[in-house]
């Protein structure tokens, strides 16, 4: 009789696989994931799954919020938008690392949980997970967590 998956199980063989597709994705546009990168990667369907634009709005966002997708239908193939804080449109080399971790919801769902968006965007990267969540801590510090200035509230 076969081993029926556990909860944890499942949470384990997703992290694995964001892992690997992230490190897929930074082989084929790495080493430096730039902004030009990105917009390629909005575009291949192979690293974000369905359709994909940028949009520097902070209307949608909670407070404390970077960004965050928002589905522009009631499938995802009608693609999302990934609302941007304004903060960053004159940061554009820093989009890539906050737009990363929130992909793993337009390709997963609410499947995904923080831990694997900081494993595919640090895998994306091709940073380590620590000094990844320490660059989005960096990002994140102007926007302050929604009820203190310049806290952390990223993963």
């Amino acid at each position: 009789m076969a081993k029926q998956l556990t909860a944890e199980d499942v949470r384990v063989s997703l992290n694995a696989h964001v892992a690997s597709r992230g490190e897929e994705i930074h082989a084929k546009y790495g080493p430096v994931i730039g902004w030009g990168e990105l917009q390629q990667m909005l575009e291949d369907r192979t690293c974000v799954r369905y359709p994909c634009k940028i949009e520097f709005n902070a209307a949608p966002l909670q407070p404390g919020e970077f960004a965050h997708p928002v589905a522009q239908g009631d499938k995802p193939e009608d693609g999302y938008i990934m609302y941007v804080h304004p903060l960053y449109m004159t940061q554009l080399a820093d989009v890539p690392a906050l737009v990363c971790y929130q992909l793993v919801l337009v390709n997963y769902g609410e499947f995904a949980a923080s831990e694997d968006a900081l494993t595919f965007g640090a895998a994306v990267l091709g940073i380590s997970e620590d000094v990844y969540y320490g660059r989005l801590c960096e990002l994140m510090d102007p926007l302050g967590d929604g009820t203190e200035p310049g806290g952390c509230s990223c993963g």
